[in-house]
């Protein structure tokens, strides 16, 4: 139920005060540590400075191995607004720059900035601002992030971000509850810094502007409630609760139930209730911020435990390595079985892997117990299914079902059973008979939770990048489609323009023509004289369109010619060759053979001379003609007078013989004339006019007969006269 605010303020100026359910009572074991004043120790060798120590993002480190530093100066940056600086807590030198063990129950490696101390405590430039409440709010909640604050209460919030909500705030709630058991710090930070922590809340109030401002105190811690309502007395508005001692009060929903009756719901923040929460401790740093220029490189840590010679409060510096805090607190190690050193209280804290681990901005105390302090955790038992856990949890969960899930690796349902819900303060472990490390369990399931969900971010992103880029390249695609579309549709409308630019100029000639055809034929009528002596303009028309057509035909003969030579260009030239080389061959060998006859006659003459057998009454003379060289040759036969057919014999050779010599001659002499034609006339000649050249060969056969027949009768007539 939603209790309002009036109702509120009237039940807690009564005292009266609502509860939270579940929850134990474990021995508060305080005493140990808050008899004595917050001392402070001295200077480390080295302090080992956590990049990251709170939530949000860490900063990118600024420094170099080997640089000289000074107390205070930052050592991060980021421009992320869920990210403050860390500070070198002492001046020194820059030594190494590299994982380091971490606080926390894994103590996996960490990004540490290492810095070995020179002991000279130089500070670097502080910047104070002591009027705060003539500066702009965004210049206050600038120096509180540059200050590097954090929630100190255990969450490490970056402060900047709380201090600047985006919905009204009814209640400011200071947290000093400090419900754990053994953890003194707020206590005795109340007790020594009580007027400081008011100056925190008066810059918070300024920021903020509450109706209200509620400062939560455990009965059981009474100077420090005295102390807090001295300091705050002069303001009304500023009002301290004491608050019964129940284990976790101290927890901010736990806390906002008890003071307004108000319950934030699952994966809501207080201020969707009205309600802001800080911690005493992140109220002291604002002030030392404000007011004194300084980060926050130190804090109040509880060195308690058996095992603690010296069990007290003292100021550390952020880095301080946990060998330089077990020495300040005499750390005994032969009252345990086997050391054990807790960075927190028994009950949230966790066990440190290592001597090495430093201190950070929300550790708040050490605990070394001894042996029989804190009874060792036996081996885990089945669940008997009991239900104490359900009973002891302050948030009204399902401890059992939570258990079973998680183990199983069941994530989903966990989550159905509000996983996330559960504030890890271990009252379900602690009342277990079975000594099953709930929270152990929860955490691991909490963790893979966050690995799944940051897996699914990144594939998210990755999908929302590809389908962006995809629609990215689509678009594009379009975008050229449409182009393409724009430019063809201009080509088309410019030839659309062209073609009717084209039909304008054919309208306007023919418009001109019938213009003209007009004029002449009003010429004609006005001129009949000139008429009559000139064609008329349809003959005129008629005899233009004839000289069209006769350039037509003349364009396609000149075409037709033009393929007709190109396909018959092979065997036009074979036939222009044939009456020059065939003929000539034969000519040559005509010749050849008239020479060899003429040689055997002149042999049969010698062989008559030789043997006697020379006739004296008749004699037959041949002669050849001057033949490219051949001198004349007169081959004389004597043929004997008896020998009658041997005679006319010889006659008829010698007169075949002549006949085949001038028929040589006359067919070398004109070939050797055709031969003198250059062969592209004749080829030109065939080509020009196939006809003549078929009238040609015959003429040619035709000289040839005739010339053949002349022989033949000079050749009878010269047998004639010889016989």
């Amino acid at each position: 139920m939603y209790s309002e605010y009036d109702s509120i303020i009237h039940r807690l100026k009564q005292g009266r005060l609502w509860d939270f359910p579940g929850g134990v009572h474990p021995p508060e074991l305080k005493t140990l540590s808050n008899t004595t004043s917050i001392d402070t120790l001295e200077l480390p060798e080295k302090v080992y400075v956590t990049v990251k120590q709170h939530i949000g993002v860490e900063g990118s480190v600024i420094v170099t191995i080997g640089q000289q530093v000074l107390k205070g100066q930052a050592l991060t940056r980021s421009t992320n607004p869920f990210s403050v600086p860390v500070h070198a807590s002492t001046s020194g030198t820059v030594s190494n720059i590299a994982p380091h063990p971490s606080a926390h129950p894994s103590g996996l490696p960490e990004l540490t900035v290492e810095i070995t101390v020179d002991g000279k405590e130089t500070w670097v430039e502080l910047s104070p601002i002591l009027d705060y409440q003539q500066k702009p709010k965004s210049k206050i909640i600038e120096a509180i992030c540059n200050a590097g604050i954090a929630g100190m209460g255990g969450a490490g919030f970056p402060t900047h971000i709380k201090a600047s909500p985006k919905k009204n705030v009814e209640f400011l709630i200071i947290n000093g509850v400090e419900c754990e058991p053994y953890i003194t710090s707020d206590d005795r930070l109340m007790r020594e810094h009580a007027w400081q922590i008011r100056q925190g809340i008066d810059i918070l109030v300024h920021l903020l502007t509450p109706k209200m401002v509620l400062i939560a105190i455990e009965d059981n811690k009474p100077e420090a409630i005295q102390a807090m309502q001295v300091a705050c007395q002069e303001n009304a508005k500023y009002l301290v609760c004491s608050i019964p001692t129940k284990y976790p009060a101290g927890g901010e929903k736990q806390l906002i139930q008890v003071l307004t009756n108000r319950e934030v719901p699952g994966n809501s923040l207080p201020i969707d209730v009205g309600v802001m929460m800080h911690n005493v401790g992140t109220c002291f740093a604002i002030a030392d911020a404000v007011f004194s220029g300084k980060p926050l490189i130190q804090r109040v840590v509880t060195l308690t435990g058996e095992a603690f010679s010296y069990p007290r409060n003292v100021w550390s510096l952020i880095g301080t390595p946990l060998t330089h805090l077990l020495r300040a607190g005499g750390y005994k190690s032969k009252v345990q079985h086997q050391p054990k050193i807790i960075m927190g209280g028994p009950m949230m804290g966790f066990d440190v892997i290592s001597d090495e681990v430093p201190v950070v901005k929300i550790t708040n105390c050490i605990l070394a117990p001894a042996a029989t302090e804190i009874a060792e955790s036996g081996p885990e038992q089945p669940c008997i299914r009991c239900s104490a856990c359900a009973d002891a949890c302050p948030a009204t969960l399902l401890p059992q079902q939570l258990f079973w899930h998680s183990k199983a690796k069941e994530l989903d349902k966990a989550q159905e059973y509000n996983l996330f819900d559960c504030i890890e303060c271990g009252a379900c472990a602690y009342v277990c008979p079975s000594e099953i490390p709930l929270v152990h369990y929860y955490r691991i399931a909490k963790s893979e939770v966050r690995i799944q969900e940051e897996e699914k971010a990144q594939a998210d992103k990755a999908r929302e990048r590809f389908e962006a880029r995809k629609t990215r390249l689509a678009t594009e695609q379009q975008e050229r489609e449409e182009k393409h579309a724009r430019a063809a549709e201009a080509r088309k409308q410019a030839m659309n323009t062209a073609g009717n630019d084209a039909k304008d100029k054919i309208a306007a000639a023919l418009a001109r023509a019938k213009a003209k055809k007009q004029e002449q034929g009003q010429e004609q009528e006005q001129s009949p004289v000139k008429a009559e002596a000139g064609p008329t303009a349809p003959a005129a028309q008629t005899e233009k369109q004839d000289k069209v057509a006769a350039a037509i035909a003349r364009a396609k003969a000149k075409r037709a010619a033009s393929q007709d030579a190109t396909k018959n260009e092979t065997q036009t030239t074979q036939r222009t060759e044939q009456p020059v080389d065939k003929p000539e061959k034969q000519d040559k060998v005509a010749m050849a053979i008239a020479k060899a006859k003429a040689k055997r006659a002149a042999q049969k003459e010698a062989e008559a001379k030789e043997t006697g057998q020379v006739l004296a009454n008749k004699t037959s003379t041949v002669e050849t003609p001057t033949i490219e060289g051949v001198t004349d040759t007169t081959v004389k036969s004597s043929v004997p007078a008896d020998d009658a057919q041997n005679v006319k014999q010889q006659k008829v050779a010698a007169a075949v013989a002549r006949a085949k010599a001038k028929k040589a001659a006359a067919n070398f002499t004109e070939n050797q004339s055709s031969a003198a034609k250059p062969a592209n006339e004749q080829v030109e000649a065939a080509l020009s006019d196939p006809e003549q050249a078929k009238k040609q060969k015959i003429a040619t056969a035709i000289a040839k007969a005739k010339a053949k027949k002349l022989a033949a009768q000079k050749a009878a007539q010269d047998e004639g006269g010889n016989s």
